[in-house]
């Protein structure tokens, strides 16, 4: 049941995106965590459709997201010369048949992460 990743204006597309989180109660991050960056996959007609259901999805699921920046669709990122492993393609596919949000990698950010790009 494979879908197609070729897309038209009719069409889901698969978007790579980072989302950058702060604090909200019951998020699930770590408790000394300040925030986290997210890597994660949403489908949309385009990518401010896919931005904002993400958003909505990660509201809905006690996180704060602060910012957001999208990677492009899959045929754009390989368009640009990413390479996209097997892996990462078949959870891409997922996303696009179930029409969800695959987060596939949480980094917490921590006060003494952001404490070292301070300049003196």
């Amino acid at each position: 049941m494979k879908k197609n990743f070729d897309s038209n204006k009719n069409h889901r597309a698969i978007y790579t995106l980072e989302v950058n989180l702060g604090r909200s109660k019951d998020d699930g991050l770590p408790k000394k965590a300040t925030g986290a960056t997210l890597v994660c996959y949403s489908t949309g007609v385009n990518e401010e459709e896919a931005v904002r259901e993400a958003v909505a999805t990660l509201r809905r699921s006690n996180m704060s997201p602060l910012d957001v920046v999208g990677y492009g669709s899959i045929q754009e990122r390989i368009s640009n010369g990413d390479e996209i492993n097997p892996e990462e393609k078949q959870l891409m596919e997922r996303a696009l048949y179930e029409n969800s949000l695959i987060v596939t990698d949480v980094m917490p950010i921590f006060e003494n992460d952001i404490d070292t790009d301070k300049v003196n």
